[in-house]
């Protein structure tokens, strides 16, 4: 199947030089990254779904375990 997409011409230049460096064809560059965002947002949503689903059956974290973890991760924030 065969479409036709309007990318902006910095994202062009991008991947023109993308391919130029790696010696591969842009199609096949724009391919693989339009793959990998669909699998990624189909991840993001299946996990946003669950947690939806959680949250409806009130399945919540306790307290102590979400102190925890934000004790844990404060340094990494900043």
């Amino acid at each position: 199947m065969n479409a036709v997409l309007e990318i902006s011409s910095d994202i062009k230049a991008k991947l023109h030089h993308l391919a130029m460096e790696s010696h591969r064809n842009e199609t096949e560059l724009a391919n693989e990254a339009l793959s990998a965002f669909i699998e990624h947002d189909a991840y993001i949503r299946t996990r946003i779904q669950k947690g939806l689903e959680q949250a409806d059956r009130k399945e919540f974290a306790p307290d102590a375990e979400m102190d925890q973890f934000f004790a844990e991760h404060a340094d990494k924030a900043a």
